[in-house]
């Protein structure tokens, strides 16, 4: 009787073992050349994945602000910046120091621009570096210290200025409050504990703290600004989730209140009733 090879079978399962250690060993460099290559593209390409604009700014007239006036700021560097001017309509009203959110560009926001204005505020809007309108390159250092140039020069001229963030703009908003304590009002629209943190939110894989130059860390300052502040947030926004606002809010303390708004997204809060929250929290003019 011919016996069976005893041998065969674990001959058979140790060469598909060989196989399977040899082809990790080939997966292992093949994957950690992708993985460095998706590391080198955010890294390279993290200006344009943070700054996002778009289009051709229009005349103000063209979006229906016609008492809106375009004008040219020029920086402490040279850098000229196109801002959307108007003062206020009502005698002692404040100045809406307005800094918009990360794409496109100011004519989007028009419709929060015609709320502001028939409230009797003034406004301050401008075109970040390298936004339609404006000369430069946008950075966190830029867009703030711009930011402060504005605040002062509102300052100056003897008005109240309210201090207005979207979403991007809430990180220059607040970086601006904590540096001008004399500000009557801090109002951030979906903000974020900082943009470093959205990342790596997005892309757990990613050394993202390591390698994201503009972090606009509204965490690391918010405990030292003074000015009254109101956070506004939707419970349904994807973009910047609602635990970000929530944490900021604890991190302010008694400076800050904020408005959880339900079925609110990252772009519809003002129709849900946030300038008529802001107008109440001010001071009868």
């Amino acid at each position: 009787m011919i016996q069976a090879d005893q041998t065969s079978a674990p001959e058979t399962n140790h060469s598909r073992l060989a196989r399977v250690k040899g082809v990790l060993i080939l997966l292992v460099p093949v994957l950690a050349v992708i993985y460095a290559g998706i590391v080198g593209y955010m890294y390279v390409n993290q200006q344009s994945l943070l700054f996002k604009p778009e289009g051709e700014l229009p005349a103000p007239n063209s979006v229906g602000l016609a008492d809106v006036d375009p004008v040219s700021l020029t920086m402490s560097d040279g850098v000229t910046l196109t801002a959307w001017s108007a003062p206020p309509a009502t005698d002692g009203a404040p100045t809406v120091l307005f800094f918009h959110g990360q794409t496109g560009n100011l004519g989007d926001r028009a419709d929060r621009m015609r709320e502001i204005l028939n409230s009797g505020f003034g406004l301050l809007a401008p075109s970040y570096r390298g936004y339609p309108g404006s000369e430069g390159e946008p950075s966190e250092m830029a867009l703030i210290s711009d930011g402060i140039q504005m605040y002062d020069q509102l300052d100056r001229q003897g008005t109240q200025v309210v201090l207005l963030g979207q979403s991007l703009g809430t990180g220059v908003a607040a970086a601006v409050a904590e540096q001008r304590p004399n500000a009557q009002l801090l109002v951030l629209e979906a903000p974020f504990t900082a943009t470093v943190d959205v990342a790596a939110e997005r892309y757990p894989l990613l050394p993202v703290h390591a390698l994201m130059r503009d972090q606009f860390a509204t965490r690391d300052l918010i405990e030292n600004v003074t000015v009254p502040t109101l956070i506004f947030h939707g419970t349904d926004d994807e973009t910047v989730p609602l635990h970000h606002a929530e944490a900021l809010a604890v991190m302010a303390g008694d400076t800050a209140q904020i408005h959880v708004i339900e079925d609110g997204t990252h772009n519809d809060l003002w129709s849900h009733g946030l300038w008529d929250q802001v107008q109440q929290s001010l001071p009868a003019n």
